[in-house]
Parts: C-alpha cells; structure tokens; sequence
C-alpha cells in the first residue's frame, strides 16, 4: 500500500514513537512462556519498519527495554539481551538495505562488552542511510534523560539565564531527532511509563489493545488514519473560536 493510495492517510506524522507492550500476555494467553512473547514481538518489529518505510515515515522510536525493565526476573532479562543480539545480527543487512539509519536512546553501559560493540558498530554502519531514522530505546527512562541532561549542562558550565527549552532539548538523548507527532502504546495499557517525557508534551496519544506482536501494518494504517483527524493546538485556540 503506498502513500498515495486510498487506503493510505493523507497527513503523515514526520515522527513515531511506539512503546512495544503486550508481549508477554501474548505469549500467555498461548499458553507460551514470557521470551516466546517477546521474540515473536522481534519478528513483528520488521513488518511495522517496512510500514513505516512505506507511508514516508522519517522518524520511528521504539521502546525496546527502559530503565525499570532491570527489575524484571534475571533468566527474562538476561533472554532479552539475546533476543537484542540476535535482531542485529539477523537485521541488519535488509534495514542498511532499506535504509533505515539505526540511532541509540539511553544507556549502553550496563550492556556487556561485545553487545555493547555490536550495537556501536550497527550505529556506525547504517549511519549514511536517511530513508527511515530508527531510534531505539533501549535501557532508555525520561526521567534519567532529563537527569542525564542537566548534569552536562551544569558540567559544562551552562549559566542558569542560558537555559531554555531549545538548549535542553539539545542535551537529550534525542538531540537532533524532531519530537514525536504520534505515539502509539499498545496492549491496552493507558499510561506513559517514563517514555519521552520531554519529548511527548505535545505529541497525540493512540491507545490501542492490540498486542505488540499482533500489530502490524493494518493496525499502524488505522493509527495513522486516527491522526490524520487529530487538529494539534500545541496550547493555542484558533481565532475563529
């Protein structure tokens, strides 16, 4: 389906953001254990890139693991530090194929050594392409951007006259990256969970049961279609009003 079918929304969002949910209770409800749901959630991740590609999208965030998700058991933590290393092994070819310029939001350092390269080199390799920017956010939390951010700007110096929304913004993991237009949560859940702070203040909200490794490029369409019917005031009120 291209853009320019009927199908396709008119008023593409330029930014994304997608925070993954439900992959667990997926698997659950199939009698399955929680890494089966979040492996099927990896298979699902290429069909919403392509997606993506195709409606002209030029910025996609997606929640892959936050700050907090250390907290979940070890054997399902340490199974998605896998499932991590396995996506850029398998990926990354048909994404530098596609053009998907990879980006990391949030930390790598709690990573180990070798996945931590491997991402660095994944970063380095598609870093040409610019037919999709693909932020993922992994070991990723709002508040520890923002904490993160204010750190530098007292490190290097910043005078408290000198800062304003633009400044900080530029000392975000998302420096550079326009803010989202549209994020999307799956599974049901209605609640932010630490994802964009910053960034989100004014993005529109799509809420949808869907399951994460149930949503695909059908249900994207439909969210993108929602939007197209949103009217974005950032605060303002029109002067016919």
């Amino acid at each position: 389906m291209s853009k320019e079918s009927s199908n396709s929304p008119e008023r593409i969002p330029t930014h994304i953001a997608i925070i993954m949910d439900g992959n667990g209770r997926w698997a659950l409800s199939r009698g399955l254990p929680r890494l089966a749901g979040h492996r099927a959630g990896t298979e699902n991740l290429r069909r919403v890139i392509e997606a993506c590609v195709e409606f002209d999208v030029k910025y996609l965030t997606l929640y892959a693991f936050s700050t907090e998700n250390w907290g979940r058991p070890l054997e399902e933590v340490r199974g998605l530090m896998r499932i991590l290393e396995d996506v850029i092994d398998r990926e990354l070819q048909e994404l530098h194929k596609q053009g998907v310029q990879l980006r990391h939001i949030g930390r790598l350092d709690r990573l180990k050594p070798s996945l931590h390269q491997k991402v660095l080199e994944a970063i380095e390799y598609t870093k040409d392409n610019d037919r999709l920017i693909l932020c993922v956010a992994f070991n990723y939390g709002g508040r520890d951007e923002i904490v993160c951010a204010i750190q530098h700007m007292i490190e290097n110096g910043v005078k408290p006259d000198e800062v304003s929304d633009e400044l900080v913004s530029q000392y975000l993991f998302t420096a550079g990256v326009p803010d989202p237009d549209l994020i999307i949560r799956t599974s049901g859940e209605l609640r932010g969970s630490n994802f964009l702070i910053w960034q989100g203040a004014y993005s529109e909200w799509y809420f949808t049961p869907t399951f994460w490794p149930d949503f695909g490029k059908e249900e994207l369409a439909r969210a993108l279609e929602e939007y197209k019917h949103r009217q974005r005031r950032f605060g303002h009120v029109p002067e016919s009003v």
